[in-house]
């Protein structure tokens, strides 16, 4: 049955759903074809820096692409998505940014994709910037896919890349507002207090490329 499945997900064409996944409350945010349902932050429409190609997502110019958020906002969900990184990429995944800060990041905490190297430290694919650091690297080199999972959960949140866990925590928890407190983002009223918020794609640091973008909301 695993070899069936193995099978089957091979198959699957990207930018899709199945009939399962559909049932189960799934939903595309990049259809492969166009950035619908997207804009840059404070602003209308995409940057011209984004390309689209092959059905997949670049941000092919981080001097005109910059970020993008999500028209549809969310409060707690489970989000998958494929990147594929370029020696010296660097972007990210922010949740639950608001329109009202000077920067998207400013707003929602953000889980980066960076090809760093040995001597960075913490400044690893997957780490929540800042906050909650993986202790281990699942990350492949840059040039080959990685499948991304974060899920934001009332019960419990966590972030796992390839498949391997790297962290958990409790979104809001007397730990997560101690990280918050001792981090850069300390000045920053509105950061971590968005109670639903846009999904946003940091796209102005390098070129690193998505697909399979799908997000499931889930009900507390």
């Amino acid at each position: 049955m695993v070899a069936t499945l193995i099978a089957a997900l091979a198959l699957q064409a990207p930018n899709t759903l199945t009939e399962a996944e559909k049932k189960a409350g799934w939903v595309l945010l990049f259809d492969g074809k166009s950035t619908a349902g997207w804009h840059n932050y404070k602003s209308q429409g995409v940057g011209k820096g984004w390309k689209i190609e092959d059905g997949i997502l670049t941000s092919a110019d981080p001097g005109t692409a910059g970020d993008i958020v999500t028209d549809q906002k969310f409060d707690w969900f489970e989000l998958t998505l494929d990147f594929r990184n370029t020696p010296g990429g660097n972007s990210g995944i922010m949740i639950r940014v608001g329109e009202d800060g000077e920067t998207a990041w400013q707003t929602g905490p953000e889980i980066q994709i960076y090809d760093h190297k040995p001597q960075d430290g913490v400044e690893t694919t997957g780490y929540l910037y800042q906050l909650y650091k993986p202790t281990f690297d699942a990350a492949k080199p840059a040039g080959e896919w990685n499948q991304l999972r974060i899920v934001v959960d009332p019960k419990l949140c966590f972030t796992e890349l390839n498949g391997k866990r790297y962290y958990e925590f409790v979104y809001g928890s007397e730990d997560f507002w101690d990280r918050v407190k001792k981090s850069k983002f300390s000045k920053y009223p509105m950061f971590g207090k968005i109670e639903k918020g846009a999904i946003g794609i940091q796209g102005d640091h390098g070129v690193v490329s998505f697909r399979n973008i799908k997000v499931r909301p889930i009900k507390p």
